[in-house]
């Protein structure tokens, strides 16, 4: 039987992006295991986002396109409940290993899952119509 661990790295899929001898060790994480969370549970991501939206009064799903990618980087940047939601959609399919990674430099690697989460929902703000 396979470990936790095991079992989701195997279903995170591999490192995205590359990584060389001289990238720094937050680049490393980025690439081979936040980039591969945030790919696998974009799905939900889509989902947490556009009820987060409907829960704000549907006020997102009336702005233009540029207003739009503005309030996907304001909701996440400053609703402090939303991002640790979202940060622990994340950690959750960490590692042990990953997670003491992870706990030795939080705060910049914090910032960097949120950008990366930032930039993969503005990337598909046309996903988010409302049901």
């Amino acid at each position: 039987m396979k470990t936790k661990d095991e079992a989701i790295l195997e279903i995170r899929g591999e490192s995205i992006g590359t990584i060389f001898e001289n990238s720094s060790s937050e680049e490393k994480f980025q690439n081979q295991t936040l980039r591969p969370i945030l790919k696998f549970q974009n799905d939900l991501f889509i989902e947490v986002f556009r009820n987060y939206a409907i829960k704000q009064k549907n006020a997102f799903f009336t702005l233009n396109p540029e207003k739009k990618m503005i309030y996907i980087e304001n909701a996440i940047q400053r609703d402090i409940k939303f991002r640790n939601s979202l940060k622990g959609i994340i950690i959750g399919l960490f590692t042990i290993s990953e997670y003491k990674d992870y706990i030795q430099n939080s705060s910049n690697l914090n910032k960097r899952m949120m950008n990366l989460l930032i930039e993969r929902l503005k990337s598909q703000v046309q996903l988010f119509e409302e049901n």
